[in-house]
């Protein structure tokens, strides 16, 4: 039986409403895992440090997906919660090609200034040859991705949980079934790689097009539609956190890998990548339950439900907490194998990955309050605490992590940083949680 936005959620119904939006998070984090893994152990850890160097860039050009996203979901979803059906099929539409028209005009610049930004994360040679072509490839289609990244929250909003989650799995294997074929198989290298992941983008960014232009049983239609550039600014405005995480992450990261270029060399930015990777897919449970859950948030308060804010808020709060001990027994369990996997061929690339993810995963015991924290603040459509949140957790804090913490403990500080600003940013969630409770009525 499909579950309807307006319903009170127990424990099972909400687990079962969000579960697909985990899945749908964890499989799209799994085409940057598979190109990596294969790329590692069939082309070299030179090919495989240029995927992880040029990787924030295109990270950095993809936000304006999550973007539109998540802060155009909290609209649509709060319209309907307030019973106008046709406004937020119009709010959906225009959200949708706004999307696609920015996708194309920045994977064309993408493709145009991508040798310039690789020379400006330190590549050079072999490696600033990777960079360009990896980055080259992959975005010919950012734009399906952008769509792709839209379309994963307006089919939780759409009450079709199941059917995004559905598109993504067949994306998902397409990229593990090609990384095998066109790498493992017929050699064909970094290119063969990039064309898994592009073949990949464009089934889970340009089947739901497919969907949504036709008549179907969802609460959207894609239809005719007008610019309106309030609710756009709105939609921006909202999701501005999703951006700022985008952007600051790619800063982040392009940061952390300069300073392991110099600390350690390709080895550092290999071993990083390769807990990247993995890190990908354990907050992608956070990422995928914010996702599913948001809808419900904003449905409810456009609705005046307070009593289910409360109900959905103190739920999460416990669930989260629970995962994220999970998360981090887990990681510590798996370090050894995760390094064998991936770098095992070159001894101490693996013994530095091991070390560096025992240390990193101490993050895994705070973030998730506070992904969920700002997620939360968009649903609310409150983007100026949700911005808030993300900038000083992905960017302020981490960016003074990173610079400061190496000159005391090397290269250990880095493994460090991430843990050490979650939990600067912890106490400024909580803070915002308190002062703003009264206000939205969820405690």
């Amino acid at each position: 039986m499909q579950i309807q936005l307006s319903e009170h959620f127990t424990y099972k119904k909400l687990l079962r409403f969000v579960l697909p939006s985990i899945v749908m998070m964890i499989f799209t984090s799994i085409y940057g895992v598979v190109d990596g893994l294969f790329v590692s152990n069939y082309v070299g850890k030179t090919a495989f440090a240029a995927v992880n160097l040029i990787m924030p860039f295109l990270m950095a050009i993809s936000a304006l997906g999550f973007m539109i996203g998540t802060g155009g979901s909290a609209i649509v979803a709060k319209t309907l919660g307030e019973g106008k059906k046709k406004q937020a099929n119009e709010y959906f539409s225009m959200l949708v090609y706004l999307t696609l028209i920015g996708g194309i005009v920045l994977s064309a610049l993408g493709i145009l200034f991508s040798p310039l930004i690789a020379r400006g994360l330190g590549a050079d040679g072999a490696l600033l040859t990777n960079c360009v072509l990896y980055a080259r490839i992959t975005l010919l289609s950012m734009p399906a991705f952008m769509l792709q990244n839209v379309f994963q929250s307006f089919f939780v909003t759409a009450e079709k949980p199941k059917l995004g989650l559905g598109v993504i799995v067949i994306a998902g294997v397409t990229n593990m079934v090609l990384d095998f074929l066109l790498v493992g198989v017929f050699q064909i290298g970094l290119a063969g790689a990039a064309f898994a992941t592009v073949t990949s983008e464009c089934i889970g960014g340009l089947f739901p097009i497919l969907y949504f232009a036709r008549k179907n049983s969802s609460l959207l239609k894609l239809g005719r539609t007008h610019f309106n550039g309030k609710i756009f600014l709105r939609a921006c405005g909202n999701g501005s956190s999703e951006l700022m995480t985008n952007l600051s992450s790619s800063i982040v990261n392009s940061l952390y890998n300069i300073q392991l270029m110099n600390l350690a060399g390709e080895n550092g930015v290999a071993a990083f990548g390769t807990i990247m990777y993995v890190n990908f897919i354990f907050i992608a449970i956070f990422l995928g339950y914010s996702i599913g859950s948001a809808p419900l948030v904003s449905y409810h308060y456009g609705a005046s439900n307070h009593d289910e804010l409360k109900n959905l808020f103190q739920k999460s709060l416990r669930l989260i907490g629970i995962w994220g001990l999970m998360l981090f027994i887990l990681a510590q369990l798996i370090a050894r194998p995760l390094a064998a996997i991936f770098v095992g061929y070159d001894a101490d690339l693996f013994s530095m990955t091991q070390n560096g993810f025992r240390i990193y995963c101490i993050a895994y015991l705070i973030n998730g309050f506070n992904i969920y924290g700002s997620s939360f603040f968009t649903a609310l459509n409150n983007g100026l605490i949700s911005a808030a949140i993300s900038f000083l957790r992905t960017l302020v804090f981490q960016l003074a992590a990173v610079l400061l913490l190496p000159l005391l403990l090397g290269i250990n500080g880095i493994w460090s940083a991430v843990a050490v600003a979650e939990l600067l940013t912890l106490g400024l969630t909580v803070t915002f949680f308190v002062r703003s409770r009264k206000k939205y009525h969820y405690a």
